[in-house]
């Protein structure tokens, strides 16, 4: 098997290898010793890592949450289930508030519709109202 690059590392984990690099700059990665005038080459851990990594972020973590998670081994569970019982909520919220930025923009889109013929727009006199005021 060829040495794994970061170019080939890349492209098994459907990273750019800016995003590579990134982690490696912030310590989600480690960097591997560059040996005198060749290519770095990486382990399959790297691989591992790096789609630890992005399956967490498809979760909701940031990389700052990741990184905690990385630091912790199995026998934190009861950490790692509260870190992921917090971000549960968060993304709750999250969805509540959403809904209800849902519901403000259709009432404008409705109002703007019944004032179609109408020389101004009701969205951006919604959006003109004074700030201490509700839509």
């Amino acid at each position: 098997m060829s040495p794994l690059t970061i170019g080939k590392l890349a492209r098994q984990t459907e990273v750019t290898i800016e995003t590579i690099r990134h982690y490696q700059r912030i310590g989600l990665l480690t960097e591997p010793e560059k040996p005198h005038g060749g290519y770095r080459c990486y382990s399959d851990d790297a691989i591992t890592r790096i789609r630890f990594i992005k399956r967490a972020q498809q979760a909701g973590f940031t990389l700052k949450e990741i990184a905690i998670l990385l630091s912790l081994d199995g026998a934190y569970c009861a950490d790692i289930r509260q870190l992921a019982a917090q971000k549960y909520q968060q993304i709750d919220r999250q969805i509540r508030d959403l809904t209800a930025l849902r519901q403000v923009l259709g009432n404008l889109v409705n109002d703007c519709q019944q004032t179609a013929s109408s020389a101004r727009c009701a969205i951006l006199d919604a959006f003109s109202k004074n700030a201490s005021s509700k839509p």
